[in-house]
């Protein structure tokens, strides 16, 4: 399934997922370096970023709508996507709470603001993954013949996925439906 939002030819989404990734990663890598060092300047510069990767994931998450509304009913990618999409909606809503806690003194946040980021740290880790899936398992956004029913990467390789050669002297090659291989020395 191909994307339907794209910026000079590519799917926009996937482009503009790395901003609020980045950013609230940091955010969250900031805030333990301040828990460490007890360095205020961290949490500070934590504080900007989360607020900039929550707006960042809402400019993220509106052509991966669009591109999740176009997947058909019924398939695994859009249950898949589904998951994705509401687990990033949670991941944003974490980090709006962290961001609001932090508000009042941004240098000096409640332990609960780093709690709630690293959460979303967490559920966002998973939800990328989610996102990898789509992609690179179930083909959304790459070509309208993608397989949209293709099983979970951790359960079975893809069709066409490399598999050892036979051994010449193996009576039976192995087979695998709808893949037809041939050795180097076999002819048309």
């Amino acid at each position: 399934m191909e994307s339907r939002v794209k910026l000079a030819g590519h799917p926009a989404h996937p482009m503009l997922i790395v901003y609020p990734l980045g950013l609230l990663s940091t955010a969250v890598v900031f805030d333990v370096i301040h828990l460490v060092t007890g360095a205020v300047r961290w949490t500070e510069v934590a504080f900007y970023l989360v607020g900039a990767g929550v707006v960042g994931g809402l400019a993220a998450a509106v052509p991966g709508w669009v591109d999740w509304a176009a997947i058909p009913r019924g398939t695994r990618a859009r249950r898949v996507g589904l998951l994705h999409g509401v687990g990033n909606v949670i991941v944003l809503g974490l980090f709006a709470v962290s961001w609001l806690l932090r508000r009042p003194d941004p240098a000096l946040p409640p332990t609960a603001a780093i709690v709630v980021g690293v959460l979303g740290v967490v559920l966002m880790s998973a939800t990328a993954w989610l996102g990898g899936e789509l992609v690179e398992r179930l083909g959304v956004g790459v070509d309208d013949d993608a397989n949209l029913d293709a099983p979970s990467s951790l359960t079975e390789p893809p069709v066409g996925a490399w598999r050892p050669v036979r051994d010449r002297r193996d009576p039976a090659p192995p087979t695998y439906p709808g893949v037809e291989r041939r050795l180097p020395d076999d002819r048309p």
